[in-house]
């Protein structure tokens, strides 16, 4: 703009452009404005769409960036000071990052912007992918100056959109119910979500849509934002008195102040940025594509992922050598892939109460070691694996006693157990280091291909002994910084190893943990019925190949439900498939179901969790859900479909498909019937066919909790 900040001036489908930027840009007289020119009524940041707004110079709005100066003055005035292109994406230090994977596939814009006062420099970076409807920002800020200076806010992307007829959209919940699906009219003001506990948490996820009131799941505009971060954060939109909607996304600014002196500079973590014409599905295919291709990483990524058995819920803390080996041989029975042995293999841990920090086998439970054991499970041709938690201490640990100023607290107050236990201090590299050698020890001395790496309570009393009284604000951000750390040493040394975050469940099912673990454990709650909520939530930004969905026993041990075997696993199908159960305990009928659910999973799991994914009801406004998956032919589909509570003399019902040849004909294999893509997409699978005289005959199935796959092939 005239003053040379940098101005906003559109963002939606690609245009034809006519060379001409000034049609864009809207000036007009607004009562009360701070003008940027003496004797100009017109030209005031109040009422212009910015790309980077800052606090205090004249727009009332809430800023992207507010930077606090040695004189107590918080103003700043970036002022466009030119740009650069760059082919590919640079990498951000110690941050996750989408990234690409060979020439062409992207390119970045870096806009670099001036205080003139203090000489800081903001360089605002925009990539912008060949082949996907997707922008990824960043934004760099160096002290130029020669004096210190403290961000005190500072978002990684921010936007103003020129109307407000739209509705936000937010995943949100609490443990054991992450991630439903909120959806609100903007009114005048601000509408925010976020997180302050030092964890994205299962209460906000940092994924959060404006959509227009008429668009659905297949129609329609909405506009994205989902930040690569673990930590704290902050996603809202504003509405000014004239209609503009700020949509902003970055760390959160409470307990948020970074020091930066002369020369330094701080890097803040992407965001990324998805556009849809087509409605929510298709924004939701993007980010999966993005995410798959993109983001997650390594050796352990690139391949299908096992079929794994849990022990938590069929043992807890109760078991030994002799019962994991028998618990073994029942699921390599099975089909089983992969052994996970939970909580409780370490130090004298027989409950929650002690032993989190110290890292070495209970011998007690585990006397021949974890060598013997992970090469007795190899014998029975299942891979081994592993569950830590090592963010987290007990006050009865030889850690803690060793070192009670790793853990984080503040001085002279009360540190509060969470869990019975307390956080360690992420921010100390020497606790990250500390750490690292336990787990290199443990990992180095047997066969280990898997790490379930958990974390079960937030931070409280944040307060870090290794840093002054003057940096405090940046306890949170070093804290998350030390746990990529921690994460990327453990990836690096350990390439063939699969990462599976957890989080108390789903409480940090971010882009930011998919960069160095492939998939997460996607909720505590493992109930059939819970998960379409939570798995259909989830899918809005997350691919089904990161999202840890399991089969448990019943009475289902978070709700209590009793659902039928059949539905747990048609739920738990769409995401990395596996069992949370004791399988010495199934019954013979049981044991043959399950056997025919692993089949048919390894038939198909490629197609489940890397094909597009297509939701089609939600179980957030019906008592059905159905989704689908296509493969990128199009010549094969799964489509589940769900039904919680069984309903009398019901109207005929139609389930329509979506993302098949219109032209094509698809055999049904579960109906013996083949129709047009074009059938099933317009008319729809009948799900209540004629009766016949002396036959039984329905597609769905009768009582409470009823699910049916149909499984799609392309007739030649």
């Amino acid at each position: 703009m005239e003053n040379g900040q940098l101005e906003h001036l559109y963002y939606g489908p690609a245009l034809r452009y006519l060379g001409n930027a000034g049609r864009f840009v809207e000036r007009s007289y607004r009562p009360v404005s701070v003008g940027e020119f003496t004797g100009d009524l017109v030209i005031s940041l109040d009422s212009i769409k910015q790309e980077f707004p800052s606090s205090g110079s004249g727009d009332f709005r809430e800023a992207a960036l507010e930077i606090l100066q040695g004189d107590g003055s918080h103003i700043m005035e970036f002022q466009y000071a030119g740009y650069e292109i760059q082919s590919g994406k640079p990498l951000l230090p110690e941050l996750p990052a989408t990234f690409v994977t060979a020439p062409g596939e992207a390119e970045t814009l870096i806009v670099k912007l001036v205080d003139r006062l203090t000489q800081a420099e903001a360089a605002l970076k925009y990539t912008i992918y060949r082949d996907l409807p997707v922008i990824t920002r960043s934004v760099a800020v160096t002290n130029g100056g020669d004096q210190g200076l403290k961000i005190n806010r500072l978002m990684s992307a921010s936007f103003d959109l020129p109307e407000d007829r739209f509705e936000f959209i937010q995943l949100s919940g609490a443990w054991g119910r992450e991630r439903h699906l909120y959806r609100t009219p903007l009114r005048p003001g601000v509408q925010a979500v976020g997180s302050t506990r030092g964890a994205s948490g299962h209460f906000h996820n940092p994924m959060v849509m404006l959509a227009k009131p008429d668009t659905t799941e297949h129609g329609g505009e909405v506009y994205s934002l989902n930040l690569v971060y673990s930590g704290n954060f902050l996603a809202q939109v504003e509405v000014d008195n004239y209609g503009t909607s700020r949509f902003m996304i970055g760390i959160h600014p409470d307990k948020f102040c970074w020091l930066l002196h002369p020369g330094e500079t701080f890097h803040a973590p992407e965001a990324v940025m998805v556009y849809s014409s087509s409605g929510l599905n298709a924004m939701s295919q993007t980010y999966h594509k993005l995410y798959n291709n993109h983001l997650i990483r390594g050796e352990a990524a690139r391949k299908e992922r096992p079929v794994l058995l849990n022990n938590w819920e069929g043992t807890y803390f109760d078991f030994n050598e002799e019962k994991i080996l028998a618990i073994a041989k029942a699921a390599a029975d099975l089909g089983i892939e992969l052994l996970v042995l939970d909580d409780g293999w370490f130090g004298t841990r027989n409950d929650d109460t002690t032993s989190l920090g110290d890292w070495f086998v209970n011998g007690d439970k585990l006397p021949n070691g974890l060598k013997y054991l992970a090469g007795e499970i190899n014998k029975l041709g299942m891979k081994f694996g592993l569950w830590f938690e090592p963010e987290m201490v007990n006050e009865a640990s030889r850690l803690m006693q060793a070192h009670p100023d790793w853990v984080v607290g503040t001085p002279n107050r009360k540190r509060k157990q969470g869990r019975h236990q307390y956080v360690l201090d992420f921010s100390r590299p020497e606790v990250v280091e500390g750490i690292f050698e336990q787990m290199d020890r443990v990992l180095s001395s047997a066969n280990i291909e898997y790490v379930k790496w958990d974390m079960n309570r937030n931070i409280s009393e944040a307060y870090s002994l290794s840093l002054g009284s003057d940096r405090q604000g940046e306890f949170f951000h070093r804290y998350i910084l030390g746990v990529y750390r921690l994460y990327d040493k453990l990836v690096r040394q350990y390439p063939h190893i699969l990462f599976e975050s957890c989080a108390s469940g789903g409480g940090r099912f971010d882009p930011g943990m998919l960069y160095y673990a492939p998939q997460t454990w996607t909720s505590d709650d493992s109930d059939a019925v819970e998960r379409l909520k939570i798995q259909y939530g989830t899918s809005m930004a997350y691919p089904l190949s990161s999202m840890g969905a399991h089969v448990s026993s019943v009475p289902n041990h978070q709700v209590g439900r009793i659902t039928p075997l059949h539905t747990r696993a048609n739920a738990a199908y769409f995401g990395v498939f596996g069992y949370e159960l004791d399988p010495v305990a199934l019954t013979a009928e049981e044991r043959e179901a399950i056997k025919t659910q692993i089949r048919f999973y390894k038939r198909y799991r490629k197609l489940l969790t890397g094909g597009d994914f297509f939701r089609l009801q939600s179980p957030f406004e019906e008592n059905e859900t159905a989704w689908m998956t296509v493969n990128a032919e199009r010549g094969e589909a799964i489509v589940g479909w769900y039904q919680v509570l069984s309903v009398p003399n019901e109207a005929y019902k139609r389930l329509k498909l979506k993302g098949l040849i219109p032209e094509a004909v698809y055999h049904v294999e579960e109906l013996g019937q083949s129709y047009s893509g074009g059938e099933l997409m317009h008319v729809g699978l009948l799900l209540t066919p004629p009766w016949k005289e002396g036959v039984s005959y329905n597609v769905m199935d009768k009582g409470d909790f009823a699910s049916r796959l149909f499984t799609l092939r392309k007739v030649d």
